[in-house]
């Protein structure tokens, strides 16, 4: 039997594509999940779902179900370009059988039934449009109630486009995603920078426990700054080009031919008047030859108006940027993303609009998935402590003790970075410390805690509810000078992987005292 790979998998549901990344616990690199039998190239599932109702049966999805309107040529049971309607009640789907969400479901849970099972999911990362973020959140959650997996999390798209290319956090970026049914411009600011708390992902699953509801975490998506959008995208242009040969066309199969076409005519080393043989049906099963090239592409586009739409699109959204005192000068860079930024001739209007700005082309289809995964790297997840510890010290002010924190509840061990506490005698020349350490009081509320931009659940401290270990104290002695107001002892608390509470000790002046064992923090 073949041995488990144990990681992170990340799913970008998109209107045209969804991707599939996955990275391993012992891997840093991530991969691009392989499922040929659905997968148009690895990890990049089209995102379609042919559904007979009547029949009952399993839906049908990825170049499956691309197969299934091809043979049949008609679209009864044929759905796509549904993610963008759920949780957005403003547009309308064509009166079908399923509702968006619906086929969203079904295209989701089959996908999951074609993950290879060599694999062994302990975290899922989902990612999110941002302007319809929190129907579609509630939509995930009722979908991933029942996956066998004990941690799932949600990053907004924006902020997976950013982090795939390491954008500083408090960044203003402009996205431009041109994909199979629409064309979406956004200037977003990313989450961060200026002491702010750097982007993280949502959680909705913790230990196989919906935690969606009881979370108190604050959604931390990038912020909108403008948008412009309208429904058009690469199958449109698919439409262009099977039109420009053969007007009135109704063969869906030539839409899959054309698409094609598209993809090799957008490479950047083809030369404009190369000529290539495009064969599209015009009777059954008859074929007729046809010659284009990227010249002839090109017009194609030019004459539709595809130049001028995106104009349009962009003086939209800086005009509405200007509205909320951001420049072309403030954006940090220019994300392309989606299928049809691959496109010579949007690539070169977007540089001569924009010639100032840093324009980033990372992998057009998969980026945003690799960036979710990025944002919850596939390490190992750590124990997170159920109780706060603490230490007892003593306010010479108030002429009173009282707990001071030292690991807080939902903190992970073995501590990556140990907690150094400076002290001050409470009497002159004191040379003499007794360490006495505390726990918080369990209960039964809930909080989330992040670690390194991961999730933990931990629960909720409620006022000073402590109480002190059943142990020995450490006492400790010092050599140097002792005086009140100054400086003397150093103390340096970390967890080791054994569970104990471990104290380095020192002198201000650096002389040693010793390592001493606490004792475990269970």
């Amino acid at each position: 039997m073949s041995e488990k790979i144990i990681g992170t998998l990340s799913i970008d549901l998109g209107n045209t594509n969804t991707v599939l990344a996955f990275q391993g616990e012992k891997n840093s690199t991530p991969i691009l999940l392989e499922i040929p039998s659905i997968a148009k190239s690895p990890g990049i599932v089209p995102t379609a779902i042919w559904f007979e109702e009547e029949k009952g049966g399993k839906a049908i999805i990825g170049t499956e179900a691309l197969k299934m309107i091809n043979q049949n040529n008609q679209e009864k049971y044929f759905y796509s370009n549904f993610k963008r309607l759920i949780g957005n009640p403003d547009e309308k789907y064509p009166e079908k059988y399923l509702s968006p969400e619906d086929a969203g479901e079904k295209f989701f849970k089959r996908l999951w039934d074609y993950i290879p099972k060599i694999f062994l999911i302990k975290r899922l990362v989902l990612t999110a449009p941002i302007d319809t973020y929190k129907g579609y959140r509630r939509w995930l959650v009722n979908i991933c109630d029942n996956l066998p997996i004990k941690e799932i999390a949600l990053v907004d798209e924006p902020t997976a486009a950013a982090i795939g290319i390491n954008v500083p956090f408090g960044s203003k970026i402009m996205i431009i995603d041109i994909g199979g049914s629409t064309i979406d411009l956004n200037i977003v600011r990313i989450e961060g920078g200026e002491g702010r708390s750097a982007p993280i992902a949502e959680l909705l699953k913790f230990n196989s426990r919906d935690v969606s509801e009881i979370s108190k975490q604050t959604l931390r998506c990038a912020e909108i700054i403008s948008k412009s959008a309208c429904k058009f995208g690469g199958k449109d242009i698919d439409r262009w080009i099977v039109e420009y040969f053969l007007p009135q066309n109704k063969d869906n199969r030539n839409l899959s031919i054309a698409e094609q076409i598209k993809c090799n005519l957008s490479s950047e080393n083809i030369k404009p008047d190369q000529q290539y043989i495009a064969s599209f049906f015009v009777n059954n099963d008859e074929k007729k030859e046809f010659i284009i090239s990227k010249r002839i592409f090109e017009e194609i586009l030019i004459s539709n108006n595809l130049i001028k739409l995106l104009s349009s699109l962009l003086v939209s959204l800086l005009n509405e940027a200007r509205g909320k005192d951001c420049n072309i000068n403030d954006l940090w860079s220019v994300i392309l993303v989606g299928g049809g930024t691959q496109i010579p001739l949007i690539r070169n209007w977007i540089s001569y609009k924009l010639p100032k700005v840093t324009i980033n082309y990372p992998p057009p289809i998969e980026s945003i998935s690799l960036g979710a995964l990025s944002l919850t790297p596939g390490v190992q997840i750590k124990d997170i402590l159920s109780k706060g510890l603490l230490i007892r010290l003593f306010n010479k002010r108030e002429n009173k003790h009282f707990w001071h924190p030292i690991f807080y509840k939902g903190q992970t061990w073995p501590t990556e970075k140990p907690f150094e506490l400076i002290l001050q005698p409470s009497n002159e020349d004191q040379v003499k410390f007794e360490i006495i350490i505390g726990e918080t009081v369990e209960n039964n509320d809930f909080d989330i805690i992040f670690e390194n931009g991961i999730p933990k659940l931990a629960e909720i401290q409620k006022g000073e509810n402590i109480k002190a270990w059943n142990r020995k104290p450490l006492m400790l002695t010092i050599k140097g000078p002792s005086n009140l107001g100054k400086d003397c002892l150093k103390l340096v608390f970390s967890i080791d992987k054994n569970s104990n509470l471990i104290v380095e000790c020192k002198e201000y002046s650096d002389n040693q005292i010793g390592v001493f064992n606490l004792g475990s923090i269970f």
